[in-house]
């Protein structure tokens, strides 16, 4: 068969059924088109999706901080919060205080509901502990007793080195022990540790980190 023959027998079914080809032929094409876009949209889908995660991981773990638990509690040890944390929440975590534990300091001094900054060491003593320089203590910014610049931190200098700042003896070191922790140098007055012309002495040779 020639293609003569070809066209003449098929030409009256082209002429006939034109329009339903057209069409046919059209809705492939805009088939194929749909598809494309279909994989394309799912694949930028996927991609902003893991981006989103991991963004999300990295600001999690940027807003952690460690914190040194000691002394008189169930689990001491070094334990990854919150940026927000409190000292309260630094006691959950190590398991909560343990029976031992020096009440009247706790009831006196300990303050729940301080913010805690990393690096920071939670020391609660046991009770009957010997006073001095393993007196339970908050210290914000760590368990170095000497600050910057050479400045001593009230937080948890021992009674040997408070002895040491003008105008504070033995006993006046021991009070300022005694009202540990403290979130301002002016809390040595109104706690009644110093007086204020000890005070006015010290005030520039003491830090709280």
């Amino acid at each position: 068969m020639d293609n003569e023959e070809l066209i003449n027998r098929y030409l009256p079914l082209v002429k006939r059924y034109w329009l339903p080809l057209i069409l046919g032929f059209a809705g492939l094409i805009l088939l194929g088109y749909g598809l494309i876009g279909l994989f394309a949209s799912s694949s930028d889908s996927k991609d902003i999706i893991f981006e989103r995660g991991d963004s999300s991981q990295n600001a999690s773990q940027s807003a952690m901080i460690v914190v040194d638990v000691e002394g008189a509690v169930i689990s001491p040890g070094v334990y990854n919060l919150p940026g927000n944390s409190r000292v309260k929440d630094a006691l959950i975590a190590s398991g909560g205080i343990s029976a031992g534990a020096d009440k009247l300091w706790i009831s006196k001094n300990l303050n729940l509901a301080l913010k805690i900054s990393d690096g920071a060491k939670i020391y609660i003593p046991f009770e009957g502990e010997k006073q001095g320089n393993t007196q339970g203590s908050t210290s914000l910014g760590g368990s170095s007793t000497v600050g910057g610049g050479g400045l001593i931190n009230i937080n948890s200098a021992s009674e040997k080195e408070l002895d040491a700042l003008p105008g504070v003896g033995a006993v006046t070191a021991q009070k300022i022990i005694d009202n540990r922790p403290y979130q301002a140098l002016e809390e040595l007055v109104s706690k009644k540790a110093v007086g204020s012309s000890v005070f006015e002495k010290i005030k520039d040779k003491i830090t709280l980190y």
